[in-house]
C-alpha cells in the first residue's frame, strides 16, 4: 500500500507510519535559504505541510512559499502562496508563517514590516485566508490583527494552537516577551479571556525564563508544551528550549534546552515547528540551522529530526542527524569538486568525464566538521576502466577533509577509505595537502563490479578502522602517527565521497560522533 493512500486510514498508522530518526532523504530536506518553519499535517490533503520564512535581507522578504509531502521524503514546492501585492499594508519582512485549518478554510498568520515602539508605520501580525493549504492566500482584514506592543512583546513570530474543545489561541512575541491571546471562532478577531477571579484581559504575558522569540505550542497526553528560541537569530548560539503547563494559558515552566548548535553539523539551530504523525506517538521537530561554512546570517536551511519523549513526558535532547539515502532524487546538501554527480535510481553517482574513465575524478563533500566519528555508506563500483587507462582507480569515503584542492589537481587534505576493483583491495589512506598519497593500510577483497559493499569508518584520534559488510570485525585497523615525511594528522574536517578513474554509486550515507574506543565499535548506524 502506498503511504499517500494509507494516510486516509488512521487505523493503519501504527503499521505504516514514518518512523525515521531523521530525514532519510537528507537534511536539509528542501532547497534554498529558508527559516522559521511551521509544520502541519492536514487530513483533508493526506499531506504534511511546511511553511517557512524566505531567508533573505528584509526588503526581499515580500513573499512566502510552502512545501508539502505525503511521506516526509518527497517534497513539492508551492511557490508564492502569499506576497505583499495581496496585503495592502505589508511592505517587507514577511516572517514566520503559521497556517491552521478550520471549517474548510485555511488561515495563514504572518508578521510583516518589523515594527518597533514609536514607529509610525503600520505593521504586526496579519491574517490571510484561502480555500486550500497551498493558497493563494488573500489578506482577510486590510489591517493587522495585532498591530501594537502588549506587555513589551513585539508582534512577530505567531503560532496558533487549536485545543481539543475547539478553542483557538495565538501565541507570539519578540524582544524577549511572550504573549497569548484567545481567538474567536472566526479566527480573525480576539476574545476577552476570563480568568474566573474577576480578571479579564485580551493579552496575557506568559514569558518563561530565557525566552527570546518564536513560540510554538502543542499538546501531548493532556500536557501543554511550549517551545521557544533563545539566543540571537543571526549568531551561532540560537537554540530551542521548552516548558510545560497544565493549561494553554500557562504559566509554562521552563524545563530544558533541547536543540542547539553542533560544531560538527551546523550552528544557529532554532525557531521551530512541531508535527505529529496522526494516530501515533511519533513526533518531529522542524527547524532551521546554518551550515558550518556559511557566514551570512540569512543563509539558513530547513531541516527536521525526531523528537523523543521520556516516560515522564520530558523531551530528550535533539541530535541533529547527518544522513542521506537520496530517496527524494536530490543531493541538496552536497558540494562537488572535480566533476559532477547526479542522483540516478535513488543513488548518487559521479558523472564520467567526456574523455572517459581515465580522466574521471570526482569528489563530493558535506558541510560537516567531525573529529571522532562513525561514518558509513553503501558503495559500489559501477564501471572500471581497462588496465591501460587506470593505474589506481578507487571509490569510497573521505573524512576529515580540510580542503578540496582545485579542478586541475584533485588532491585534498584528509583521509579516505576506498575500494579498488582493479587490484581487488580495500584501503585506508590520506592525501596530504598538495602532495602525495600516503597508504595507512590495505587488505585483499574480491571486489565485484556493480556489487554494493557497506563501508564503515571508525576514526578515533589517529586510530582508523575500516569495516566492509561485516560490522563486527574491521577489515583494516591502522594508526596515523604523522611520522612519515612529517605528514599531517588530520583532526577534523568534512565528510564526503570520491570516485577516481571509475564510476561509482553511493547510498545510505550516515555519520555520527563517537567517543567509544575504535576497537569497541560494532554494529552500524543504518538499519
Amino acid at each position: 500500500m502506498h503511504l499517500q493512500t494509507a494516510l486516509t486510514l488512521p487505523f493503519l498508522f501504527s503499521a505504516i507510519a514514518p518512523n525515521y530518526t531523521t530525514s532519510p532523504a537528507g537534511n536539509p530536506f528542501i532547497s534554498g535559504w529558508y527559516a522559521d518553519p511551521d509544520a502541519k499535517y492536514f487530513p483533508s490533503t493526506s499531506r504534511y505541510w511546511v511553511y517557512p520564512t524566505s531567508s533573505y535581507p528584509g526588503p526581499q522578504q515580500t513573499y512566502l512559499d510552502a512545501f508539502s509531502s505525503p511521506d516526509l521524503i518527497h517534497w513539492t514546492k508551492h511557490p508564492n502562496i502569499l506576497d505583499t501585492s495581496r496585503v495592502s499594508w505589508a511592505k517587507q519582512k514577511v516572517w514566520a508563517p503559521c497556517v491552521v485549518e478550520r471549517d474548510g478554510k485555511y488561515f495563514l498568520y504572518f508578521a510583516a514590516n518589523d515594527i518597533w515602539p514609536g514607529d509610525e508605520q503600520i505593521g504586526g501580525i496579519g491574517v490571510a485566508v484561502s480555500d486550500s493549504p497551498e493558497g493563494p492566500f488573500q489578506d482577510a482584514m486590510d489591517t493587522p490583527l495585532i498591530g501594537e506592543y502588549h506587555h513589551g512583546a513585539q508582534p512577530i513570530d505567531q503560532d496558533v494552537f487549536l485545543d481539543d474543545d475547539g478553542s483557538a489561541y495565538i501565541y507570539y512575541g519578540g524582544h524577549s516577551h511572550a504573549v497569548v491571546a484567545k481567538l474567536n471562532s472566526d479566527m480573525m478577531s480576539l476574545d476577552i479571556i476570563d480568568y474566573g477571579n474577576g480578571t479579564t484581559e485580551a493579552f496575557r504575558e506568559i514569558t518563561p525564563p530565557g525566552y527570546v522569540e518564536g513560540p510554538v505550542v502543542f499538546k501531548r497526553r493532556g500536557v501543554y508544551y511550549m517551545m521557544w528560541s533563545e539566543g540571537g537569530w543571526g549568531g551561532p548560539d540560537y537554540a530551542v528550549a521548552y516548558g510545560t503547563a497544565p493549561s494553554p494559558l500557562g504559566p509554562f515552566e521552563r524545563k530544558a534546552k533541547i536543540l542547539e548548535q553542533d560544531p560538527a553539523v551546523a550552528t544557529g539551530s532554532g525557531h521551530n515547528g512541531v508535527v505529529n504523525v496522526p494516530g501515533t506517538d511519533i513526533w518531529y521537530i522542524v527547524y532551521h540551522r546554518r551550515p558550518l561554512s556559511e557566514t551570512d546570517e540569512n543563509h539558513r536551511v530547513v531541516c527536521y529530526d525526531r523528537l523523543y519523549f521520556e516516560d515522564d513526558g520530558s523531551i530528550r535532547k535533539v541530535r541533529m542527524g547527518v544522513r542521506d539515502n537520496f530517496e527524494d532524487g536530490r543531493m541538496i546538501a552536497w558540494k562537488t569538486w572535480h566533476g559532477g554527480f547526479e542522483v540516478v535510481k535513488q543513488e548518487m553517482r559521479n558523472v564520467i568525464h567526456e574523455d572517459g574513465l581515465g580522466h574521471t575524478r570526482a569528489l563530493a563533500l558535506l558541510d560537516t566538521n567531525f573529529t571522532d566519528q562513525v561514518y558509513e555508506a553503501d558503495v559500489r563500483v559501477l564501471q572500471d576502466g581497462p588496465p591501460s587507462q587506470v593505474v589506481d582507480g578507487r571509490a569510497g569515503l573521505v573524512f576529515r577533509v580540510t580542503n578540496a584542492g582545485s579542478e586541475e589537481r584533485p588532491i585534498f587534505g584528509g583521509y579516505y577509505a576506498a575500494l579498488n576493483a582493479k587490484t581487488k583491495k580495500v584501503m585506508i589512506g590520506k592525501f596530504r595537502d598538495g602532495s602525495a598519497d600516503v597508504r595507512i593500510g590495505e587488505a585483499e577483497l574480491d571486489i565485484v563490479v556493480a556489487k554494493s559493499y557497506h563501508l564503515k569508518v571508525v576514526a578515533v584520534g589517529g586510530t582508523l578502522e575500516l569495516y566492509v559488510d561485516d560490522m563486527t570485525e574491521p577489515k583494516i585497523r591502522g594508526m596515523d602517527h604523522g611520522t612519515e615525511n612529517n605528514s599531517t594528522v588530520y583532526q577534523s574536517g568534512r565528510n564526503g565521497v570520491l570516485a577516481y578513474f571509475v564510476q561509482a554509486g553511493f547510498d545510505n550515507v550516515a555519520v555520527e560522533k563517537t567517543r567509544v574506543p575504535a576497537s569497541r565499535i560494532g554494529g552500524g548506524l543504518i538499519s
